[in-house]
């Protein structure tokens, strides 16, 4: 009757990784041969079965180092749990880090945008001021300067001469 990898790993007191392990190793079996797949599972058939048994079997000191390798990998998780720990912390104090530089540099964009709104309205109550100064009525000294302007010569084209207007009375 076939059984799954678990089974198998749960019957001879070693886990699945092992028994994928050993056959890896052993380039004389070829697996596809005595399993079938069904969904995510994988089916080790009679024949199969026997032979990652002697696999095992072959080895007396299996169980041992299974047992050791349980406890390395305990080990190892600590470890690495230990430094995945300091490396969450680290990128914690990075992203602190760059928050601040991200309020300063928000910060210092508003101070600049005030800056330009007040340079702005400075700019337009210039404008105003010079547009009152322009539109003011011209007193006598400008009136003085500009009848010191010469007169236009008397050869001057017809086109240049403004022409006379003309004014039409209706209903008489």
């Amino acid at each position: 009757m076939p059984k799954t990898i678990r089974e198998l790993a749960d019957e001879l007191g070693v886990s699945k990784q092992a028994i994928w392990q050993k056959i890896k190793r052993d380039a004389s079996i070829d697996l596809r041969q005595f399993t079938s797949t069904k969904g995510n599972t994988v089916y080790v058939d009679v024949d199969g079965q026997k032979a990652i048994k002697a696999m095992f079997s072959n080895d007396s000191s299996t169980r041992y180092r299974q047992q050791k390798d349980d406890v390395d990998d305990n080990k190892k998780d600590a470890v690495d749990g230990q430094d995945e720990v300091k490396s969450l912390r680290n990128l914690v104090s990075e992203f602190q880090s760059e928050k601040k530089e991200l309020h300063k540099l928000l910060d210092q964009q508003q101070r600049l945008a005030l800056q330009d709104k007040q340079l702005l309205e400075e700019y337009k109550a210039e404008i105003k001021d010079l547009k009152a100064l322009t539109m003011a009525p011209h007193d006598n000294s400008e009136k003085e300067v500009t009848s010191d302007k010469q007169p236009e010569p008397e050869n001057s084209t017809p086109e240049s001469q403004p022409k006379p207007k003309k004014w039409w009375r209706f209903g008489k």
